[in-house]
């Protein structure tokens, strides 16, 4: 039975037999595991920087376009 892993960001899949170990099977992947609290924890794969980084800036909010603007001269706060 072969196993896969999936990258979280773009969806690449590798497959690999259990007889070839995951070291070689995933050269050049990154794996992120994320604590969630006590005794748990979620791992995450990526098939590269790009796809890491992107997921990463999805859990980070964004802030709102509008309170940006607000910083620029001539924005909506007059000093």
């Amino acid at each position: 039975m072969l196993k896969d892993f999936v990258c979280h960001s773009c969806g690449e899949r590798v497959e690999f037999s259990p007889e070839k170990r995951p070291c070689e099977a995933l050269s050049g992947w990154l794996t992120v595991s994320h604590w969630k609290g006590l005794g748990a924890v979620e791992q995450y794969n990526f098939c590269s920087l790009t796809c890491l980084k992107r997921w990463a800036d999805a859990q980070v909010p964004k802030i709102p376009e509008v309170f940006l603007k607000a910083f620029e001269r001539g924005g909506y706060l007059k000093m």
